[in-house]
C-alpha cells in the first residue's frame, strides 16, 4: 500500500499493539481471510455478484498486510516467524483467491493457472535476491499490490455487471507479460545489485 494509506492505518496498528494482538497474528489472519474468501468464490462460480467477494477480500488483505509491516516496524516486535509468514502467506493468499476464478466467469482456465505459477516465480525471485547479497527484491511491474489492484477491479467490473467477453483475458494475458517481465527485473536487479 502507499505511504499515505499506511499512514491511515497507523492507528490502527497503535490500537491492536495495545490490546496485545502481535504482527504475526494479523499475518495469520489475513491468510486465513484469503482461504475463506477463496472457498466462497468457488462456491459462487460462475455468479458475476458473487465476484464482488474478490474486491473486499483483497483490499482488507492488503490493510492487514500494512498494519503487520507497521505493528513490526513501530514496536520493533519483528520475528524470525514472521518473515515466514509474510513471504508463503502473500503466495498462499494469491493462490487461494485467484485458483478459484478458473471454475467460471470466463476466464481462462489455462491462464489463471499460469498467472498463479508465475506470481509464485516471481515472488521466488524476489527472495532469491537476499541469497545473492541484494535484499529482497520488490521491482516491478507487476508485483503483489498491482495484481491485486488488477484482480480486484475485473472483480468489481464483473459483479457491477460489465459483461465479459474477450477483455477479462486479454487483461490476464497482459498480467502474465507483466510477471514475466517483472520476474527477469527481479533477477536482473538482484544480480546486478550483488555485484
Amino acid at each position: 500500500m502507499k505511504p499515505a494509506v499506511q499512514r491511515l492505518l497507523v492507528p490502527a496498528a497503535r490500537l491492536l499493539h495495545r490490546l496485545g494482538v502481535t504482527a504475526n497474528q494479523v499475518s495469520v489472519t489475513a491468510i486465513l481471510l484469503s482461504f475463506v474468501a477463496g472457498a466462497l468464490l468457488c462456491f459462487k462460480a460462475g455468479s458475476p455478484r458473487g465476484l464482488l467477494l474478490l474486491p473486499v477480500a483483497l483490499f482488507l488483505r492488503m490493510a492487514m498486510n500494512a498494519v503487520d509491516s507497521i505493528l513490526a516496524k513501530e514496536f520493533e516486535i519483528k520475528s524470525r516467524l514472521g518473515i515466514f509468514l509474510n513471504e508463503l502467506g502473500a503466495v498462499l493468499s494469491d493462490a487461494a483467491l485467484y485458483l478459484p476464478l478458473a471454475l467460471g466467469w470466463h476466464f481462462s482456465p489455462v491462464l489463471i493457472v499460469l498467472l498463479v505459477m508465475l506470481a509464485v516465480i516471481s515472488e521466488l525471485s524476489g527472495i532469491a535476491g537476499v541469497m545473492v547479497g541484494s535484499g529482497r527484491r520488490y521491482d516491478g511491474p507487476m508485483g503483489h499490490s498491482e495484481r491485486a489492484l488488477v484482480f480486484g477491479l475485473i472483480g468489481l467490473a464483473i459483479g457491477l455487471g460489465v459483461p465479459v467477453g474477450l477483455w477479462e483475458n486479454l487483461l490476464l494475458g497482459t498480467m502474465l507479460i507483466l510477471l514475466a517481465y517483472t520476474t527477469y527485473n527481479r533477477v536482473h536487479m538482484a544480480l546486478w545489485r550483488g555485484q
